[in-house]
C-alpha cells in the first residue's frame, strides 16, 4: 500500500482556514501525516505572518512537511530586498500593492501601514524577522514523491524537470493548463483559482480560491488517487 501524502494548496494568508485543513489532515493521517504546502502563504488574506510562522514552527517541530515558493511568495520576497512593486507576469501592471495582489495585506500584518511606497519598504526592512525571509528564499520550487509532481504554478511541458524555470515552476499558465498531453508524473498544483479542486488526468489543480474567500481544500494521494478532505471524511478527486 502507498503511504498517503497531502497537499494543501495556496493559502494566503488564511490562518484560520489553514487551522481547519490541518485539522482535517490529523483526523485522517494523524499528526506525523506528510504533508506538501504548494506556495503562496502570503497576500490578500490577513494573516500571512502567522501562516509563515504556523509552517516554520512546525518544520522545525519536526513534522515531515515540504514547502514550496509560490509566486506570491516570491514577490514578497523581492519587495524585502529591493522594494520590487512591480512584475512582468502581472500582465495588469498592477503593484503587489494593490488589494487585488493582497501585498498590503501582508504588510498589515507585520504591523507596517505606511501610505507611501518606499517607506513602506524600509518599515518593511524592519519589521519582518530575517528569519522569515530567510525561510522564504530557501524554499524549494517542485517536490517529487512516486508518480506525483508538486509544484506551485507547473511545468513547461516536454522539458527535463532539472531544465525546468523558476518563472515557469511558479507563473506558468499558458502552454501548461491547456496541455492535454500525459506527463511524466501526475503534476499537483496550485496558482490558478478554480470554483473547485479539479482532477484534469494529467494534473490536479487544488487552488479554489481561499485567498478570494473560498475553502481551502486539503487532499491526500495514495499513489495517483486523490481525495478532498472534507467535514465528514474522505471525498473522491475524480478525473
Amino acid at each position: 500500500m502507498t503511504d498517503p501524502i497531502y497537499a494543501i494548496p495556496d493559502i494566503h494568508g488564511q490562518n484560520v482556514m489553514l487551522d481547519d485543513a490541518l485539522a482535517r489532515i490529523d483526523r485522517d493521517g494523524g499528526p506525523d501525516a506528510r504533508i506538501v504546502f504548494l506556495g503562496d502563504l502570503v497576500d490578500r488574506g490577513p494573516d500571512s505572518r502567522a501562516v509563515i510562522e504556523r509552517v516554520m514552527q512546525g518544520q522545525a517541530s519536526g513534522r515531515p512537511w515540504t514547502v514550496l515558493r509560490g509566486n506570491h511568495d516570491q514577490m514578497f520576497l523581492d519587495f524585502l530586498d529591493t522594494g520590487s512593486l512591480q512584475f512582468a507576469q502581472i500582465k495588469s501592471g498592477l503593484s503587489w500593492l494593490d488589494p487585488r495582489l493582497g501585498g498590503a495585506a501582508t504588510l498589515a500584518s507585520y504591523g507596517v501601514t505606511e501610505a507611501d511606497d518606499t517607506a513602506a519598504w524600509h518599515a518593511a526592512q524592519r519589521a519582518v524577522p530575517e528569519t522569515h525571509r530567510d525561510w522564504l528564499a530557501g524554499l524549494p520550487l517542485r517536490f517529487e514523491a512516486g508518480g506525483l509532481l508538486f509544484v506551485h504554478a507547473g511545468i513547461r511541458p516536454g522539458v527535463p524537470l532539472d531544465q525546468q524555470t523558476p518563472e515557469d515552476l511558479m507563473w506558468i499558465r499558458e502552454g501548461f493548463l491547456d496541455h492535454e498531453g500525459p506527463h511524466p508524473w501526475l503534476v499537483v498544483h496550485g496558482h490558478t483559482a478554480l470554483d473547485w479542486p479539479q482532477y484534469f488526468g494529467n494534473r490536479v489543480d487544488l487552488d479554489a480560491g481561499a485567498g478570494y474567500g473560498r475553502t481551502l481544500w486539503p487532499t491526500v494521494f495514495e499513489g495517483t488517487d486523490g481525495w478532498l478532505l472534507t467535514e465528514k471524511g474522505r471525498l473522491a478527486l475524480c478525473p
